[in-house]
């Protein structure tokens, strides 16, 4: 019997037609049932972001358990995540007369926070600095990096101010003075406390990622302040009932203008795209 002679058959081609209409039901259901795909840990990083800064400004201080929360995306981030490498150029200083320079890779910024890598080649430094009004956190994603840090010593007269030298300098007290290597904690610094002035040196090439929230902002009272760094013994007699080793002390004065030797570049971020922008 011929194709065209059985399919004449009515019983035979109302089960070939049932047959049709399972299959097809079929390969509609598996295009239907496509595997949600799985969000970035850069993703995830914007979306943990987004939650714990939701009602940020100036001075605002996340809760306990937000920070933590954030801390945890970060604290399991890896430099593949994020798309960059050891061997790419600006990790590589050639030498030349001036420092080296500090590349800055943008992810994401907004009104509440931002999202950015700091990319540094050996012996690169960020000068000390502040986060006014600011909670930050920090990822060392490769290298060895020296972190010195510093908090303001409020007068224990209990005047909320600051304690003064004779030239203008304010009292602080060291946070953190020590070498850092990936992997290591996530750190977190706050408008007050945690060593909210810091200065990054790079023992090897390193990357760090930073969450600022909010982030910079000169109309809003957030501009970035460099600082000069005395010996506690500066300034003898001016610091009368400060407790601990005259060591764990500095007198920080504010310059004027961003140092000559600080040389940042800002250069593409080509990791893992941001969506929901």
């Amino acid at each position: 019997m011929g194709v065209d002679g059985g399919l004449a058959d009515p019983t035979l081609r109302a089960e070939l037609a049932t047959e049709k209409n399972t299959y097809s039901s079929k390969k509609k259901k598996r295009r239907q049932k496509k595997p949600t795909s799985t969000p970035s840990a850069v993703q995830r990083l914007f979306e943990t972001c987004k939650e714990v800064f939701a009602h940020g400004g100036r001075g605002f201080i996340p809760s306990a358990d937000d920070v933590e929360r954030l801390r945890s995306v970060l604290d399991t981030l890896k430099l593949t995540d994020v798309g960059v490498s050891p061997n790419l150029p600006f990790f590589h200083h050639v030498v030349t007369d001036g420092p080296p320079p500090v590349t800055y890779l943008h992810l994401y910024a907004c009104s509440n926070f931002s999202i950015g890598i700091f990319c540094l080649p050996q012996a690169a430094v960020i000068p000390l600095h502040n986060h006014p009004g600011m909670t930050v956190v920090s990822k060392l994603l490769f290298g060895s990096m020296h972190i010195k840090s510093y908090d303001w010593v409020n007068d224990p007269e209990g005047s909320n101010e600051k304690i003064k030298s004779s030239n203008g300098a304010c009292l602080a007290k060291v946070n953190t003075d020590a070498i850092f290597k990936a992997p290591c904690e996530t750190s977190v610094l706050y408008p007050t406390t945690g060593g909210n002035m810091h200065c990054f040196t790079a023992v090897t090439s390193c990357a760090v990622l930073d969450v600022l929230g909010p982030p910079y902002n000169d109309d809003e009272g957030r501009a970035c302040s460099y600082y000069k760094e005395y010996v506690f013994s500066s300034f003898p007699g001016k610091a009368i009932g400060v407790s601990g080793e005259s060591k764990e002390y500095a007198w920080l004065e504010e310059r004027e203008s961003k140092p000559d030797d600080l040389v940042v570049r800002g250069a593409e971020y080509r990791g893992p795209k941001i969506v929901g922008r």
